[in-house]
Order: C-alpha cells, then structure tokens, then sequence
C-alpha cells in the first residue's frame, strides 16, 4: 500500500508531461498535414538526385549516345 503514495503521484506527473508535448505538438502544427508524408511516397519526384550512382551514370551514358 505504501507503494502506491509514491506510484500514484509519479504516474500524474508522467500524464501531465504527455499532455504538455500533446498540447505543443498541436499548437505547433505538426498535425496540418498528416497525407503529404503518404504522397512522398508513393509519387517519386524526377530528380536526378534521389537515383542511386551505377543507376545515373547509367542515364548519363545512354543521354550522351
């Protein structure tokens, strides 16, 4: 029983620190846009970037041809 006096006030704190870093999360819009991470990745953008290096200097040989 003597447990609880200290469980019972530490589980509160850990609530209450839950809800703050909610609440933040909130007010600092990172909940706007929760389908553009989903779009990323099904839509592959045409960027030469992103290929990997054998894959690129392959496009870049077949361009100069």
């Amino acid at each position: 029983m003597a447990s609880l006096y200290l469980l019972i006030p530490i589980a509160i704190i850990f609530v209450c620190i839950a809800v703050a870093v909610f609440i933040w999360a909130v007010k600092s819009e990172q909940f706007e846009d929760l389908e553009r991470q989903g779009y990323d990745i099904l839509f592959d953008e045409n960027d030469d970037n992103s290929k990997p290096d054998h894959l690129s200097k392959a496009s870049e040989a077949e361009k100069k041809q």
